[in-house]
């Protein structure tokens, strides 16, 4: 069952750090759509069809119509918000896709990356961006669910999900000077314990990944752009060819030059 294709979105959703005295009270007028609601930072309470619960950062519900909420917080730790109103047809085999009411995520770092695409997509709303907000909100109902169903897991770390995120990063731009400082700056960690960590999570170590990473792009470059092995060495931030033929060979057990043939040949 493809459930982005069934999703219905609206104009009710954005991203909002509540007022002081901010509060959302809704027993009397119940939730006529779904809306799934995050809390970013702060502490509050919320009533949930008169079932309270505590919110903190990482919490979040996913309303369905007919819910009764009754919310407040803490006004000097005021809660940051990003809420997504939606419908769904009353479809019988869609309902065991849709996630509980109440969740702490898990991966707090893939499933924020996904509410704020989500919220820069649809500021503009046009057939593409409405297309690809479905997916996206899709992709975040997929995530609760699969994280409630899987509750013996280890819990996905928030730090290894920002390495995972980062190690992505070193792939997609190889030609840049990628440093353990720099990239533990992103992490907020000492280079020391950044390098550690991205061993332990990628199963290699930075440098080695940083170098595998750019050979991968120096022979794709090399085999399919016409390039020869001076221009791939310059493109990838090499300002020593030698060193570059060397690190090459070493790598893919073959100099530049040859793969470059092969790539003629092929």
């Amino acid at each position: 069952m493809e459930l982005s294709t069934h999703l219905g979105l609206n104009g009710n959703f954005g991203k909002v750090t509540c007022e002081r005295t901010w509060k959302w009270d809704t027993r009397h007028q119940p939730l006529d759509d779904y809306d799934l609601w995050y809390a970013w930072s702060g502490t509050g309470t919320m009533l949930r069809n008169d079932k309270p619960y505590a919110i903190e950062g990482g919490t979040c519900f996913v309303f369905r119509p007919g819910d009764r909420t009754a919310a407040a917080h803490e006004p000097q730790q005021p809660l940051t918000v990003t809420y997504i109103h939606f419908t769904l047809p009353a479809f019988e085999p869609l309902m065991p896709h849709i996630p509980s009411g109440f969740h702490q995520v898990k991966d707090r770092f893939l499933f924020e990356t996904y509410l704020n695409r989500y919220v820069e997509t649809m500021l503009e709303p046009t057939q593409v961006s409405e297309a690809e907000g479905k997916l996206l909100l899709a992709l975040m109902l997929m995530q609760l669910k699969r994280e409630e169903e899987q509750p013996s897991a280890r819990p996905a770390d928030h730090l290894s999900s920002m390495i995972r995120m980062l190690a992505y990063r070193i792939r997609q731009t190889p030609g840049i000077a990628h440093t353990p400082e720099s990239l533990a700056e992103n992490a907020n960690l000492s280079p020391r314990y950044f390098s550690l960590k991205f061993k332990e999570v990628m199963g290699i170590s930075l440098e080695q990944y940083i170098i595998q990473t750019r050979i991968e792009r120096a022979e794709h470059l090399l085999r399919h752009n016409g390039m020869n092995a001076s221009e791939v060495a310059e493109a990838l931030g090499y300002k020593d060819l030698s060193f570059f033929s060397r690190q090459f060979k070493k790598i893919r057990g073959k100099n530049p030059s040859e793969i470059r043939k092969e790539g003629f040949r092929a």
